[in-house]
């Protein structure tokens, strides 16, 4: 008797920024990285990310744990796009085709050993990761210089409306209530 065949499911679901929208996956399809494609030409790296942007209408790809985040180009419309995605995804994956060709390594940030830098990196694993990872983006720490914490936004959060007012007023407001030391949050220009 052979093994029943693994349930396998994938949602689209909405992100703050309309551009871009969410493809979610009832498993891992990337655990432990994030990776941001931003143009055709970076997508090399990823054999799943090249396919996508075979699509006329994609202009972006972000991979992370068990979604894939797609910015459209103008003029596109979800509901007309979403069937194509989910079913081109759904296929991909279950062929057990390669997302990305080699992982990256984390990053080991200079000043790690700083206290203040364990704590703004501890901060942002905690509490903000989850939250923007659920909304289809990614936010790492880049640096903290004189007062100032530099994350880079990925994902849904580039470029998203939104994403200034949840930068300066979430982000930069419980960093400088929870560090002294913190005076301001900006993000780096990609």
């Amino acid at each position: 008797m052979s093994e029943p065949k693994e349930f396998f499911n994938i949602y689209a679901e909405e992100t703050p920024n309309p551009e871009t929208m969410k493809f979610v996956f009832n498993k891992m399809i990337l655990p432990e990285d994030a990776i941001d494609f931003p143009t055709r030409e970076k997508a090399q790296a990823s054999p799943l990310a090249k396919s996508l942007f075979e699509f006329s209408f994609v202009n972006g790809v972000f991979i992370m744990n068990n979604f894939v985040t797609i910015t459209r180009l103008p003029g596109t419309e979800w509901h007309d796009v979403i069937p194509i995605v989910k079913e081109f995804l759904k296929a991909y994956v279950e062929a057990d085709e390669p997302i990305v060709f080699q992982r990256t390594i984390p990053h080991k940030y200079e000043g790690a050993d700083n206290l203040v830098v364990a704590q703004i990196i501890d901060i942002l694993d905690t509490y903000i990761k989850p939250a923007v990872e659920t909304d289809g983006g990614m936010i790492s720490f880049k640096s903290f210089n004189d007062g100032v914490v530099t994350v880079e936004l990925k994902g849904s959060c580039s470029g998203c409306p939104s994403s200034t007012v949840t930068l300066k007023r979430g982000i930069e407001g419980m960093l400088t209530k929870m560090i002294p030391e913190v005076k301001e949050v900006v993000a780096e220009a990609l």
